[in-house]
């Protein structure tokens, strides 16, 4: 969604609450301490909770307006926070552990750039490092759902204040998926927000992460580390070069 608007980076975390990935990646990040980043951070909960269990933490994402909200947050200051997408990463630090949640992978959207991407990892992951990503199991064909009728719901924020929310989608195109994101904060108060998603399969991601070198890869269909099937509404990867 085009969180430059700062009225929708305002309700991102009401939107998108804690769920079951965050202790996924939390397991794989372990309890020894680890050089991390996360790529696609956001307003970086993600970032300070594993920077809070003692990790030394990079939170990386293209948008001012998370990274403002992310550096305020309550251990934003442990956090090294880094203006730029996956495919322009250059830092000196090499990682542990890159990780790219909450579907973030989703919105690049090109080969020619998720091969930048790939290879941009690659290059920041130290000697046996970690890559872990998930994107949405396109055979679930998870979007028939944005429609109102079905996405309609109601969100409190941080203040108590409630708004209304619903998706709607705008158009398809072979794996690419454009949906708008209704927010109501009253009667005459309403944004709309844009976002396009690409939903790749696990036949043609595994190749760019072959092309990429990272051919240590293990795969799961759930958050339980269940394996891929048709019906899972997953398609998570832990590679390795």
């Amino acid at each position: 969604m085009d969180y430059i608007n700062s009225r929708l980076t305002a309700v991102y975390d009401s939107l998108n609450p804690a769920s079951e990935y965050d202790r996924f990646y939390r397991d794989l990040a372990g309890t020894l301490p680890k050089t991390i980043l996360d790529m696609g951070c956001g307003t970086g909960r993600m970032a300070c909770d594993l920077a809070a269990l003692g990790h030394h933490v990079t939170g990386a994402d293209p948008a001012v307006a998370m990274l403002a909200i992310a550096r305020e947050r309550p251990g934003g200051d442990k956090v090294h926070w880094v203006k730029s997408d996956a495919g322009g990463l250059s830092l000196a630090t090499r990682f542990d552990l890159i990780m790219m949640t909450g579907h973030a992978f989703q919105n690049v959207l090109t080969d020619e750039k998720v091969r930048a991407a790939l290879r941009a990892f690659a290059r920041h992951l130290k000697p046996q490092g970690m890559l872990a990503f998930e994107t949405r199991n396109p055979a679930r064909r998870e979007w028939e759902k944005w429609i109102p009728d079905l996405s309609r719901e109601t969100v409190t924020l941080s203040d108590g204040s409630k708004v209304d929310v619903h998706n709607d989608i705008r158009s398809t195109a072979g794996d690419l998926v454009t949906y708008e994101t209704h927010v109501s904060f009253g009667p005459d108060d309403k944004v709309v927000g844009a976002d396009t998603l690409r939903f790749m399969s696990a036949v043609e991601l595994a190749q760019h992460l072959n092309e990429a070198g990272l051919t240590r890869q293990t795969w799961y269909g759930n958050w339980d580390r269940s394996p891929v099937g048709p019906e899972s509404p997953e398609l998570i990867v832990v590679c390795q070069l």
